[in-house]
């Protein structure tokens, strides 16, 4: 009489097999979320900027409000921090709420506004 389906050891080959394979996927998985979040930080970074010079073409200044940026809104978690704003430049730099601690920030910067950690004018640099 033979009996037909996978013995015990069949079973636990194909569980550790597995096992291995969720070991080498899931920190890639975080890791590719991690650059998603990048990746749409500096794209309301840029957002803001051709908001920002949009704004600055119409009224002469830069500006803070949000709302007055043609409805700029951040993306769902960024948060956006303005530096100094004023008729010679702005600054801003944004993190998102999603990001494991410490986290990171990038930052955005034209004329003699300067913010952390951006150090290049026009230049969006996350760390």
């Amino acid at each position: 009489m033979k009996s037909r389906g996978f013995t015990l050891i069949e079973l636990l080959v194909v569980v550790v097999i597995i096992g291995i394979l969720a070991a080498i996927a899931i920190p890639k998985f975080a890791n590719t979320k991690e650059k998603a979040y990048l990746a749409q930080m500096k794209a309301d970074l840029r957002n803001l900027a051709t908001a920002e010079e949009a704004y600055f073409y119409d009224k002469s200044t830069y500006t803070t409000d949000l709302v007055a940026l043609n409805n700029f809104r951040a993306s769902v978690g960024v948060t956006l921090t303005f530096g100094t704003v004023n008729t010679q430049g702005w600054g801003a730099s944004v993190t998102h709420a999603n990001l494991p601690p410490p986290g990171k920030t990038c930052a955005l910067f034209f004329g003699p506004a300067p913010v952390a950690p951006a150090t290049s004018d026009g230049q969006i640099v996350c760390q």
